[in-house]
């Protein structure tokens, strides 16, 4: 167990910026930091300069740790932006920019990857590596914190496999493919997460403030970091993240396998599942339709619109990932909304559909959900969203006090060190539940006949496929007559 005076650091490298917290076993937050990160973005083009990374790591990390007394850090772990890939040289430093998670022109080198057999999807690690080995020439395959845990401790470490996946590293053999498009020596070893990479070294912690000898743990991806925030770790557990898009993560003793390659499979530190999926539906599309708008003020108008006369499909971007795969989807709207009111109404239940048919999906794979579901993202902020969405779903929800991935980096750092016997242990020790949202039967019944007409709008388009379509209608079928 865990002394008196001891405390984790989770550092969180977002897109917007980097985050570190210091958090103690039972979940008190003792310090918290950040940094800002700008990119850029042009067209398909979405790139990061990966040394402004461990600038805002000395400066969050300072910030965390400022004031902090009798407090000793006992191990910290870093997450990053799934699907983001640079390349360094042997030393570990950068010799190309970072081409972050949505970055979308290694299309080409991933329709190849796909014709050789390889299971990746366009804005996939891998095609983005082989992208920035013929445009940069020779270096070294690294994630997002690679950099940084090799800045810590004082020399390159190994990979998490979390972060790896998305390179198509095998997690079920623990190994590489035998055959990827990428010369010899560009992959990283790796480990899986949980395992301790090193000591933080002097000059990292004379940067940093971080203390010499820290012990430095292999994190996973800020999806799975996410994920361990909301604390839904026991199989059958979901956590739903909603922000810009919407992501929905999972834990499993086994698996899930997918034929579509929609879902894909974390491996957790203790050999179990975390399968998952990442929707491009999200509260980014009502800052695109409303922009400047006042959420607050808006949720409050949209409450007379239940359900909005139009029934929304609203994607962020074109093109959808989860719960089908289509590249040429675009955002639909069904209807016409009777004013901005109803329409941002339309957007809201909207998501919340799209997140039901996420939830058959899975149900149709045969994924286990029958545990507690999480919501976590910027969303939460919004209290009738989230009964929205629970309305839609027509399941409670849970509201973690602190849904930050920097916390679930904590907790992995926690276990990693040897506090807790495993990470679901380290989990429930530092995960807080604001509250729990209840679902009111009588809405989610209005919400069966938008349902229903979404479902058959995607299959019209040959989006979505006649089976899952069907069975989501059935499971529809289903609630409505148990109700």
């Amino acid at each position: 167990m865990a002394e008196d005076g001891e405390a984790w650091l989770g550092i969180d490298l977002g897109t917007q910026g980097v985050r570190v917290l210091a958090v103690t076993a039972g979940g008190a937050v003792l310090g918290r930091g950040a940094a800002p990160l700008a990119g850029r973005r042009a067209g398909r083009r979405h790139e990061q300069d990966p040394r402004r990374w461990w600038e805002g790591v000395c400066t969050a990390s300072r910030a965390a740790l400022a004031g902090l007394t009798g407090v000793r850090i006992a191990g910290l772990a870093v997450c990053g932006t799934s699907g983001t890939v640079l390349l360094t040289d042997g030393a570990g430093r950068p010799v190309s920019p970072a081409l972050m998670y949505d970055d979308g022109r290694a299309a080409g080198a991933a329709a190849r990857a796909r014709a050789a057999g390889l299971a990746v999807q366009d804005t996939w690690a891998l095609p983005k590596a082989v992208w920035l080995a013929e445009a940069y020439g020779p270096g070294r395959v690294a994630h997002q914190p690679d950099v940084i845990t090799a800045r810590l401790v004082g020399r390159p470490v190994p990979a998490d496999s979390s972060h790896a996946l998305k390179t198509a590293y095998d997690v079920e053999r623990d190994a590489w493919p035998e055959k990827l498009p990428l010369p010899e020596g560009a992959l990283p070893d790796v480990v899986r997460p949980g395992t301790r990479l090193g000591g933080v070294c002097r000059a990292a912690a004379d940067a940093t403030g971080i203390p010499a000898g820290t012990p430095v743990i292999a994190g996973m991806t800020d999806g799975c970091a996410a994920q361990i925030a909301s604390g839904a770790l026991r199989p059958g557990a979901w956590n739903s993240v909603l922000g810009t898009t919407l992501v929905l993560k999972g834990a499993a003793p086994e698996p899930v396998r997918d034929p579509a390659g929609v879902v894909y499979n974390h491996r957790a530190p203790d050999g179990s599942w975390l399968p998952g999926g990442a929707s491009s539906v999200g509260a980014g599309a009502l800052t695109a339709r409303f922009p400047g708008a006042d959420p607050a003020a808006m949720d409050a108008r949209a409450a007379a619109h239940e359900p909005s006369g139009a029934v929304a499909y609203p994607l962020v971007s074109p093109g959808e990932r989860f719960p089908f795969r289509a590249p040429d989807a675009t955002a639909l709207l069904l209807g016409e909304p009777a004013g901005d009111a109803d329409l941002w109404a339309a957007l809201l239940q909207g998501v919340g559909l799209a997140e039901r048919l996420c939830l058959d999906y899975l149900h149709h794979l045969g994924a286990p959900l029958d545990g507690p579901l999480a919501f976590t993202g910027g969303a939460v902020r919004s209290a009738y969203w989230n009964q929205l969405r629970a309305d839609i779903l027509g399941r409670p929800a849970h509201i973690p006090e602190q849904p930050e991935p920097a916390l679930g980096m904590a907790a992995l750092a926690a276990y990693g060190t040897g506090a807790a016997p495993t990470l679901p242990d380290a989990a429930d020790g530092m995960v807080r539940v604001r509250t729990v949202v209840r679902p009111r039967p009588a809405r989610t019944a209005r919400y069966a006949g938008p349902y229903a007409r979404l479902v058959d709008a995607l299959r019209a388009r040959g989006w979505l496929p006649d089976p899952v379509a069907a069975h989501a209608l059935h499971r529809l079928d289903q609630d409505t007559a148990d109700r």
